[in-house]
């Protein structure tokens, strides 16, 4: 049997049959590209997140930063490829940013944004819900959050897409890998520049908050803070745009639950809940071995690459009952969407919220999300899935 292509493109268009093959009769095997190693399985996955001793974070600086990139990217040192310690002491510079508090805190600001952008679209109709709605929402949050200049919205969408491309990009793709590398130069040049005016003029925001932390911890370089900027600017803008399309997609084909929502809007974290399931933002998450090691009873070598199939776990039989049926009223936990352990993603109540307040916006404006698309377009990032665009026709209340 041939190995299964984790980019064919009846793959990237509904994975989820294959992992369904891969759970029952591979687990735990190599597929393509490059014969790296996949765990399919909830509990497997779990484990391989617990064990950070032998899968490590830090051993894959060589997928954000390829030799054929040709240059340094920021990315490689931050607290997503480290390992504990150095991770731990990453994780707790930014972690006050991402407390209930603060995030209770930002909920006006959340609404506010969020409303004026359904008011702008009542115009319009149709819309594309990435750029239109799930970008600009996110990235205004982001610029109140972190200290970032909203006029740069075009900047950071485009930003994000090309650092979350890195791992994808060919050595022969001149004219990416260029586009790449321009990218990674103006966000540095951007968040130097950043850094120097805080330093100027100290705010309430994340960027002071870690200025005021390197004055307390010598060990924390300037190079370590663009790092970390790095990091939450595309952690942040990736995962919760894409949490907030696979909403909006799953909407239009479920059309009975706009209704409900708005007859119950007590359900909206559920329904999240289960969109994070149903559909992760963060498909995969990439690990090297450190050692030779066995999973699901197989024996990984040392050095491999391996991905934790996110989104094959939380569709596993042996952990929820009719995983493929969408269901906001099951009972399974769902945490898995943003990791486990040492790596459970700082932004995850920043994540739900954002689409909790955004889905609320919109609800009490449309009646329907009714998809203009024939097709849905799916990216090429192993790392995530979202579809490309997500035309969608709002229909007033």
């Amino acid at each position: 049997m041939s190995r299964l292509n984790l980019f064919a493109p009846e793959v990237r268009e509904n994975p989820y049959p294959f992992y369904a093959a891969l759970r029952r009769e591979s687990p735990v095997c190599q597929v393509d590209p490059n014969g790296m190693w996949v765990v399919t399985r909830y509990d497997d996955i779990v484990a391989a997140f617990k064990n950070t001793q032998v899968f490590s974070s830090a051993g894959l600086r060589m997928a954000t930063e390829p030799p054929f990139l040709g240059r340094y990217n920021p990315i490689s040192d931050s607290m997503i490829v480290a390992d504990p310690p150095r991770h731990t002491q990453l994780r707790n510079l930014i972690s006050r940013g991402f407390t209930a508090n603060t995030v209770s805190s930002l909920v006006p600001r959340m609404r506010s944004a969020a409303a004026q952008i359904a008011d702008d679209l009542m115009r319009r109709r149709t819309v594309d819900f990435l750029p239109d709605i799930a970008c600009r929402a996110q990235i205004r949050l982001l610029a109140q959050l972190i200290g970032l200049d909203p006029s740069l919205e075009k900047h950071f969408n485009r930003w994000t897409a090309d650092l979350v491309s890195v791992g994808s990009l060919s050595p022969e793709d001149h004219t990416r890998l260029d586009e790449v590398r321009q990218t990674i130069e103006q966000m540095e040049r951007y968040m130097q520049d950043l850094l120097a005016s805080r330093r100027h003029q100290m705010e309430n925001d994340l960027v002071s908050d870690l200025l005021r932390s390197q004055v307390n911890d010598n060990s924390l370089t300037d190079r370590d803070l663009v790092a970390l900027l790095f990091l939450l600017v595309v952690a942040g803008m990736e995962t919760t745009v894409s949490l907030m399309t696979h909403m909006a997609l799953i909407l239009s084909q479920r059309a009975a639950w706009m209704d409900r929502l708005r007859a119950e809007p007590a359900l909206i974290p559920r329904f999240i809940d289960e969109v994070l399931r149903f559909e992760p933002p963060v498909h995969a998450t990439m690990r090297l071995t450190l050692a030779e090691t066995e999973v699901g009873g197989v024996r990984v070598p040392a050095h491999s690459v391996v991905a934790l199939l996110l989104g094959s776990g939380l569709r596993d039989e042996g952990k929820f009952q009719d995983p493929d049926r969408f269901d906001p009223e099951r009972r399974e936990p769902t945490n898995l969407a943003f990791g486990h352990g040492a790596h459970f993603c700082l932004g995850a109540l920043l994540a739900r919220t954002q689409a909790r307040v955004v889905l609320e916006e919109l609800l009490t404006r449309y009646h329907r999300f009714e998809l203009r698309a024939e097709r849905v377009e799916w990216n090429s990032v192993l790392n995530t899935r979202c579809p490309v665009t997500l035309p969608i026709e709002l229909i007033p209340i």
